[in-house]
């Protein structure tokens, strides 16, 4: 019995290393992962969801040399690294709602405390379920993977590579957000042209009172109008940074 044990040990403590190595890059990923590590899943699905990527994506990774506490920080920080370049770009769409939302005077729509969009969050559910559509999950696997052939186990990123990268992902994911609000910005140039040239011509007129209501629908037609195509370009970024994370470092 004892010797069945020691050699049930020996084969799997291997096994069971580099499931926990593959792990750390991956819990730390799923702390920020756009779709599978946002806060409306509950801990236990984000849990068992970064487990069974760990399982999926450990086999196709080498065994680790050496296992301590510059191990765990460096796979730690390399997850967050991979996540936080995710969640920028995913976040360009929550922006662009929010942005459209603030010109077209409809932030806050329902109220509440905190500050919100109702675009922005309608916008953020269709591109995540889109995403999930498009098979998140087996890309991020394919992620994970394609991860160490740039970043070994153990492998720090320099700081200043680091710093580098991230600003081009942030700066790529504001552009982005721009670039998808820009038809609800040329509405609302449009709209506040108008009420100046109306003000001016008939001062006695509260223009508040008949412009509202048209800015009001011209921009629930507009997000109609415009939101399979600004999805579109959204997935479109998404799968660019799903299949290419390090186009933003030199």
């Amino acid at each position: 019995m004892i010797e069945a044990a020691l050699t049930l040990h020996d084969l799997a403590a291997p096994i069971l290393a580099q499931l926990f190595a593959v792990f750390l890059r991956v819990g730390g990923m799923m702390l920020l992962l756009p779709g599978l590590g946002d806060r409306l899943i509950p801990m236990r699905v984000r849990l068992m969801a970064a487990f069974a990527l760990s399982a999926a994506v450990a086999p196709s990774v080498p065994l680790p040399e050496a296992t301590g506490i510059g191990l765990i920080a460096v796979e730690v920080t390399v997850g967050l690294a991979f996540g936080a370049v995710l969640r920028f770009t995913a976040g360009a769409l929550s922006m662009a709602g929010m942005m459209a939302a603030q010109l077209t005077s409809l932030s806050q729509l329902f109220g509440g405390v905190e500050p919100s969009s109702a675009m922005g969050n309608l916008l953020n559910l269709a591109g995540l379920a889109l995403l999930m559509a498009s098979g998140l999950p087996l890309m991020v696997v394919d992620l994970l993977i394609r991860s160490y052939d740039v970043l070994p186990q153990g492998m720090a990123l320099p700081a200043g590579d680091l710093a580098a990268w991230g600003v081009g992902r942030m700066a790529h994911a504001f552009a982005l957000a721009f670039a998808l609000a820009a038809p609800f910005a040329l509405a609302a140039l449009v709209y506040n042209a108008a009420m100046g040239v109306i003000n001016r011509a008939m001062p006695q007129l509260m223009v508040a009172m008949v412009g509202a209501p048209a800015i009001t629908w011209a921009s629930m037609v507009l997000l109609m109008l415009a939101a399979p195509l600004m999805l579109s370009v959204w997935k479109g970024a998404m799968l660019s940074v799903l299949g290419d994370p390090m186009g933003g470092l030199p």
